[in-house]
């Protein structure tokens, strides 16, 4: 299907990884990382209380933030669930908090007009059969007790039990607009662990038809080892618009603040506001989008770290969101240092490092018609200098024939990432 245009306008969303590994507070792998064993793990299953979950509060602080869809892992590898599924009972409704944490999500994210999205783990090292391969938790286990413990596990009956939870995600919530399937691994970087899986185990062709039929217009991810809509590069930042087999495609990075996704107590690893921005900005220049994940904590709030930044993130979106809401890449080539978004005749210049007094725009002589600050609309004055003058004590010399020359005040602006808006003339 062609992807909904709200996705490539909307250019940037809210991630939420919450669940069982809140508790523990040490990555949302640590019960892989660990090898706890079931047993072991279950202690955060019942203690598990976030009495101050309020998703109105994630919602309102996603919106101000200048996102404009939120995702929640509905279920993590370590198989539990934050609905009321009725295919098992390692689900919220049976801990000490007994909610349907999903149901309140969805409401408190319609509220505040934003889109709704789902993650799904098709990983699941709690079902009984679940087989354990070399990323489960017991992988290091002697091989005669992996044997034993595998023995009499169905992967059918789990395929059956991941498309029957996926079916109650995608019915009895109203409509959804984006789910994100994690992960497949017959191939890439953990191929080669014993008892992979990949789409043959999920029955991804049917699991994908099982998503369209119950909601047309979702997107999806590409984790099932077939294509999906899009593409999401983890952690990294493409280094020009993603293509796959020579074609562009719709891609979406997904980041987060500090390197872990699920609530990491000790981890100072903190992105700046500057650096978060520079991201998104650089994402939107190559045509792609950005999730930028928090981790509510086992209470169920947003950390303060994480409140600070979205706060950071928001003020300078609250004055910069034209540049990229329904921005893409642009054909003129921007200046070292710095970056440009193109919505329409608007050509937006993000300066990541501030020169001094002026900046040189290839190509753009002859064709920009005004230029401003976007965050304050102040006049930024712009010349053409003959390329043959010469450089004088304090004339600057010339530049290369089609070059826009920008004079720019001596102090930086008070945003994050300064942004000239530059309106282009007709056909420039």
């Amino acid at each position: 299907m062609s992807i909904p245009p709200w996705f490539t306008h909307d250019r940037f969303g809210m991630f939420i990884h919450w669940g069982l590994y809140a508790l523990p507070a040490r990555h949302e792998w640590v019960k892989n990382r660990e090898r706890i064993t079931d047993e072991d793990y279950d202690r955060y299953f019942r203690h598990f209380e976030p009495d101050l979950y309020d998703p109105r509060a994630w919602a309102r602080a996603a919106k101000q933030a200048g996102m404009k869809y939120v995702v929640l892992t509905t279920k993590h590898h370590d198989g539990f669930c934050l609905w009321d599924s009725k295919l098992t009972d390692y689900t919220s409704m049976k801990t000490p908090i007994a909610k349907d944490l999903v149901a309140e999500f969805v409401e408190a994210v319609r509220a505040e007009g934003l889109r709704v999205g789902f993650y799904h783990s098709l990983i699941d090292w709690h079902h009984p059969d679940f087989v354990i391969d070399g990323l489960h938790p017991r992988r290091d286990d002697p091989p005669e007790e992996i044997e034993r413990l595998n023995e009499g596990r169905d992967i059918a009956r789990y395929r059956a039990y991941l498309h029957g939870q996926v079916e109650e995600l995608l019915t009895h919530y109203g409509r959804i607009d984006y789910l994100f399937y994690d992960f497949s691994y017959k191939r890439g970087r953990h191929s080669e662990v014993f008892n992979a899986k990949g789409a043959e185990e999920w029955g991804s062709e049917e699991l994908l038809a099982l998503t369209r039929r119950l909601q047309p217009e979702i997107i999806v991810n590409d984790r099932l080892e077939i294509p999906g809509d899009l593409v999401t590069p983890e952690q990294y930042q493409p280094d020009k618009p993603m293509e796959v087999d020579g074609e562009p495609v719709v891609w979406e990075a997904c980041q987060t603040l500090n390197g872990s996704w699920g609530y990491d107590r000790d981890n100072l690893n903190v992105k700046s506001v500057e650096l978060l921005l520079r991201m998104l900005i650089d994402g939107v220049s190559k045509n792609g989008n950005m999730l930028l994940n928090v981790g509510p904590t086992g209470r169920g709030e947003l950390d303060p770290v994480a409140v600070t930044t979205l706060e950071g993130i928001g003020e300078w979106m609250s004055r910069h969101a034209r540049s990229i809401y329904g921005a893409g890449p642009s054909a003129h080539r921007a200046p070292v240092d710095a970056r440009y978004t193109q919505r329409g005749n608007r050509l937006y210049l993000h300066l990541f490092s501030w020169p001094f007094t002026h900046v040189h725009l290839p190509g753009l002589a002859g064709k920009v018609e005004y230029a401003q600050f976007l965050h304050d609309a102040s006049e930024i004055h712009y010349r053409e200098i003959d390329p043959s003058a010469t450089a004088q004590n304090t004339t600057l010399g010339g530049q290369p024939p089609g070059t826009l020359t920008l004079s720019l005040p001596v102090v930086r602006p008070e945003v994050a990432v300064p942004v000239v808006e530059l309106f282009l003339r007709e056909g420039a």
